[in-house]
């Protein structure tokens, strides 16, 4: 997993998972995964799935990189304080599923929680699972 700079501001953990790392054959079953994680987790609430490929097929100017075929977010809240209203601003929580053929790209922007990340990250790493 790496950390990166999406479009010169936004801090992004990212990992690359090659299709023969996991037993995972598609975007939903990785959402399933997520889920469970989510559900089985002290704090995290699970919140809804969006699916980011079918919503911008749909618009008239939607654009999709042709290497992408499939492209799904789960969202979840992690917050278990709420000492200011801006601190909705940076919430709730998406972790970001693609299929680019031969590997998932999984992502999520940094949480102002650091055991947020550090969950989020294991998360995503358990979804390299055939060498566990």
């Amino acid at each position: 997993m790496k950390q990166i700079i999406v479009m010169e501001k936004y801090p992004v953990f990212t990992m690359k998972i090659d299709k023969s790392e996991t037993t995972y054959q598609s975007v939903d079953e990785i959402l399933v995964y997520l889920k469970e994680k989510i559900d089985m987790h002290p704090v995290a609430q699970y919140i809804a799935q969006f699916d980011h490929y079918t919503h911008t097929e749909s618009l008239a100017d939607g654009k999709i990189s042709k290497d992408i075929k499939d492209a799904k977010n789960i969202i979840c809240c992690f917050g278990k304080e709420l000492p200011k209203p801006e601190v909705l601003a940076v919430r709730p929580r998406s972790i970001g599923v693609a299929d680019m053929e031969d590997i998932f790209v999984v992502s999520f922007l940094e949480a102002p929680n650091p055991q947020a990340n550090e969950t989020m990250e294991w998360w995503v790493k358990g979804i390299a699972n055939k060498n566990i």
